[in-house]
């Protein structure tokens, strides 16, 4: 079962960018998570990580999450520099760095709409890959609800469509966990990152953000290409996620250039 989570373990003062560093503003943040068997995730995590396991009714299960937004502002957290607007998709699994202890995400790659994708991808041998995503959403200008939320991402690698809306009155329900704070601490608020690189090797590069203001929201269809062809979640298992959360903007700080870990580090 999982431990109590509280955010005040967990947020601290931002520290303080330098050098490549970027900030952004991302609009239209969902966090569309599945839980599912963890053997479907064999061979996927180097042996430093492990799945951070969720019970629910009675059985273990691993959770992925995909995570659309567009990135707005984006741009130098230091110099005055040109800003950027882009659509954007990531797919990460939630694990736990056995050497440290920390709540993290596994990264199977992102989906980028925009040329600057060349720069994770081909710079830093990111699995970053180039997609048309398009968002139309309809927010309810008295509540703040999302009316309408529909994303679409055309794509080689993983073609996706979602939408979602947000009834009146519905309350937030995190099955696996003890409490809603620790269903929200396990789900927002990972701030590191590992990944296999294009290349074989294992990347890592963290973020920094406040405390996400998410609130509940309902699926009503999902087409999900990558999950579906890795065999992590069924097209039909796709209609029935864990969890739905949305917030309509918030500000992150992203570290740069990712590292990369040294052989004995892996």
């Amino acid at each position: 079962m999982q431990a109590h989570l509280k955010f005040k373990q967990f947020l601290h003062p931002r520290p303080r960018p330098s050098g490549i560093d970027v900030i952004c503003k991302l609009q239209h943040f969902a966090i569309i998570t599945y839980a599912v068997d963890p053997s479907r995730f064999a061979k996927i995590l180097p042996d430093r990580f492990k799945l951070d396991l969720v019970d629910i009714g009675g059985e273990l299960k691993g959770l992925i999450s995909v995570v659309p937004f567009i990135d707005v502002d984006f741009t130098s957290a230091v110099f005055p520099f040109p800003k950027f607007r882009m659509g954007q998709t990531n797919y990460r699994i939630y694990i736990v760095d056995r050497r440290t202890g920390e709540r993290c995400v596994w990264f199977l790659g992102t989906t980028l709409d925009s040329w600057t994708v060349a720069i994770p991808r081909y710079l830093w041998n990111l699995p970053w890959y180039s997609g048309d995503v398009r968002f139309n959403c309809v927010v309810d200008t008295q509540s703040g609800r999302y009316e309408l939320y529909h994303m679409t991402t055309e794509a080689d690698w993983a073609p996706a469509e979602v939408r979602l809306n947000q009834p009146e009155g519905q309350s937030l329900a995190l099955d696996g966990f003890p409490d809603i704070e620790t269903g929200l601490v396990y789900l927002t608020h990972p701030l590191a990152g590992f990944y296999h690189r294009r290349d074989g090797k294992l990347g890592t590069y963290r973020v920094w953000h406040e405390r996400l203001q998410v609130a509940p929201a309902q699926l009503e269809s999902a087409r999900f290409d990558l999950l579906e062809r890795k065999g992590l979640v069924t097209l039909e298992e796709q209609q029935s996620p864990h969890s739905v959360l949305l917030d309509p903007l918030n500000e992150f700080t992203i570290y740069l250039p990712p590292k990369v870990l040294q052989a004995e580090d892996q």
